[in-house]
């Protein structure tokens, strides 16, 4: 399901960079040549960086390049590094958890209730928001393979990088 839930993401993500692009162009182009600045392209590129931030830091999550404070991790070896990783991946999964899906799902939901559109566009704002519990959903997924792939193999191997191990990158 892995490779499916990879797949998936570059390719939204690539869809939205490549309409955020089109948006911004189209933007630029009107404002300056045409002299009639276009107010729904500069809605619609506000909501896709919105979406593209939160899907993209949950990609680059899952590829583990998202970024991280551990110079305490990387001192660890055996089972102190694989408690700390786990006690990352904890915190990582209860804030996606509990802030980002269930607060971001009661925000979604409350915004829906509510009716509130967007001014341009007049779409529903709660598909604006529907990244947040999205995004959150992402990276409790990727949480849990992180922590199987502790509980099963232990904790990372620090040298990977160094020893010439593929670490993944971007969109690869």
């Amino acid at each position: 399901m892995r490779p499916f839930v990879d797949a998936f993401l570059k390719t939204v993500i690539s869809v939205i960079f490549v309409m955020l692009v089109a948006c911004v162009s189209w933007q630029v182009i009107s404002r300056y040549i045409l002299g009639t600045p276009s107010t729904v392209t500069d809605e619609l590129a506000r909501f896709l960086f919105m979406w593209l931030a939160l899907i993209g830091g949950a990609y680059t999550m899952g590829l583990r390049r998202h970024l991280a404070i551990d110079l305490l991790t990387q001192k660890l070896t055996g089972r102190a590094r694989a408690l700390s990783e786990g006690f990352v991946l904890l915190a990582v999964a209860g804030f996606a958890g509990m802030v980002m899906v269930k607060g971001g799902g009661q925000l979604v939901m409350k915004t829906l209730a509510s009716g509130q559109v967007t001014p341009a566009l007049q779409i529903p704002m709660a598909y604006v928001y529907g990244a947040i519990p999205f995004a959150g959903a992402v990276i409790l997924y990727f949480c849990a393979i992180f922590s199987f792939e502790i509980w099963r193999n232990g904790p990372s191997d620090p040298d990977a990088a160094r020893n010439g191990a593929p670490v993944g990158g971007p969109l690869d």
